[in-house]
């Protein structure tokens, strides 16, 4: 076997200085640094701007106000700076306050109403009702009225109030009665109930009722403070008494029980619920005493009073 071959001296003499020569100050400790940093060796070269700080948590609010110390005072030969130009003064605040009046204490006009809105403002009207087909049926009762004007009294009043004079009969209304045709028609059928019980009960016919207050603009029982009576919407009637035509006329009042004129007139007060949704007489109240009120008043699941 042959042994290894030895380098010549050429190799030897070449291979010297690159053994034997120093290393450059600073040539490897900034790229082994900057291989350490894992970052170009030239980075340090280049000025890097500052990280931009997270925003603000809403939930802390705004920062509050540093406080600032005053800072030592300047001679009095210090220079002012100069004044800002006229053309560059900020605006006077004139923007309105959240709560009301502008910053400098003077309150806002409305706006001006949209010219849709500017005229007269709208008035509600309530056609009358329809009451032909009432009136006819009144004239077949036997009753003679006439139309009267509307009548409008503040919040009393009816649209089509009607004059009655008379019933089946020749039955004379003593004074006439102004009543809208409803309460007219309610007074016409009552007064047929009321003839037969005179007939029944007295032996007489009936000629006549005595009328205290048909029409009238006022409030209940005539307390000026109480709710409108329904005589203000000439839809109520107080019957006074009855006359006859050979006996003495009968007053409505507390009668002895048993006696012809007291049954007689339990009768047509008894008979009078069952046309009028009102009926109030002697015994309701003090007010009532001398009189039976009949009206029409609508109320509630078609509730009637009648005391």
């Amino acid at each position: 076997m042959r042994p290894p071959r030895r380098p010549g001296p050429l190799i030897l003499a070449l291979a010297a200085p690159m053994l034997l020569a120093p290393p450059l100050p600073g040539a490897g400790s900034g790229a082994a640094r900057a291989q350490d940093k894992g970052v170009p060796s030239d980075a340090t070269a280049i000025p890097m701007p500052p990280p931009t700080p997270p925003a603000r948590p809403p939930e802390l609010g705004a920062p509050a106000p540093m406080a600032v110390e005053p800072g030592p005072a300047l001679p009095a030969d210090t220079p002012r700076p100069p004044e800002r130009p006229p053309e560059l003064a900020a605006p006077a605040a004139t923007a309105p306050d959240a709560d009301g009046p502008r910053a400098g204490g003077e309150t806002p006009a409305p706006p001006p109403r949209p010219p849709e809105l500017s005229g007269a403002a709208l008035a509600i009207t309530v056609a009358p009702v329809d009451d032909s087909a009432c009136r006819r049926r009144l004239e077949r009762l036997g009753a003679r009225f006439e139309p009267l004007p509307a009548i409008a009294n503040g919040q009393c009043g009816a649209a089509k109030p009607l004059r009655m004079t008379a019933l089946a009969d020749d039955l004379t209304l003593t004074p006439p009665v102004t009543l809208v045709c409803e309460a007219a028609e309610a007074l016409a059928r009552w007064t047929t109930e009321a003839q037969v019980a005179a007939e029944r009960d007295l032996g007489r016919p009936l000629k006549g009722l005595t009328i205290g207050t048909s029409y009238e603009c006022r409030g209940q029982n005539h307390d000026p403070d109480a709710k409108l009576s329904e005589h203000s919407f000439a839809n109520g009637v107080d019957v006074m008494g009855f006359t006859f035509a050979d006996r003495p006329a009968i007053a409505v009042t507390a009668l002895p029980d048993g006696t012809p004129e007291a049954t007689f007139l339990g009768a047509v007060r008894g008979r009078a619920c069952g046309f009028f949704r009102t009926v109030l007489g002697p015994g309701s109240d003090a007010a009532h005493a001398n009189h039976l009120h009949l009206d029409e008043r609508e109320r509630n699941a078609g509730h009637r009073l009648c005391q």
